[in-house]
């Protein structure tokens, strides 16, 4: 008897263990999730360039469509060394804007969409087929990666608003 009470008890102890640890992962922000990955170097110093840390640390609920390190290298030579121009911060906001959503979209709805309106004001196409997710030509690669404030997707292109 004491055997399948000190089983049920190191059961309990490692789901709430599991538990404990999946709930700490999403009390990270978007901001703060993506530093965690360590694939978001140059997004995160791009955030940090237009002065946009502090709005993706908020409260949201936002989704952020996130280009990796090796989105940002695929851009022509000296386009980010621009952008991070102190006087070039202004096209590097609406860019970076131009990724993000208000509210939380999972994949899912993500899926039902054909367009999404980003913060900039503009809004991206977004097509599904064959079960893989496209945003203005980027692919998303992984998605619904939760945060205390929102969702991130992860995709391989920066997106270029018109």
């Amino acid at each position: 008897m004491k055997r399948i009470h000190v089983a049920g008890l190191l059961a309990l102890m490692l789901a709430l263990t599991l538990t404990s640890n999946a709930s700490a992962e999403s009390k990270k922000d978007i901001v703060d999730t993506a530093v965690a990955a360590g694939d978001f170097k140059t997004l995160a110093t791009a955030l940090k360039a237009a002065g946009l840390v502090e709005t993706l640390k908020g409260s949201g609920p936002f989704t952020v469509f996130a280009p990796t390190d090796e989105a940002f290298a695929k851009l022509p030579a000296g386009t980010l060394e621009n952008l991070l121009k102190p006087e070039n911060k202004e096209k590097l906001v609406a860019i970076l804007t131009y990724h993000v959503v208000a509210g939380d979209v999972m994949a899912k709805d993500v899926m039902k969409l054909s367009e999404a309106k980003t913060v900039n004001g503009k809004s991206v196409k977004i097509m599904a087929q064959g079960g893989k997710v496209m945003v203005d030509g980027a692919n998303i690669t992984k998605a619904d990666i939760k945060c205390s404030n929102g969702v991130i997707h992860v995709i391989d292109s920066v997106l270029l608003p018109q």
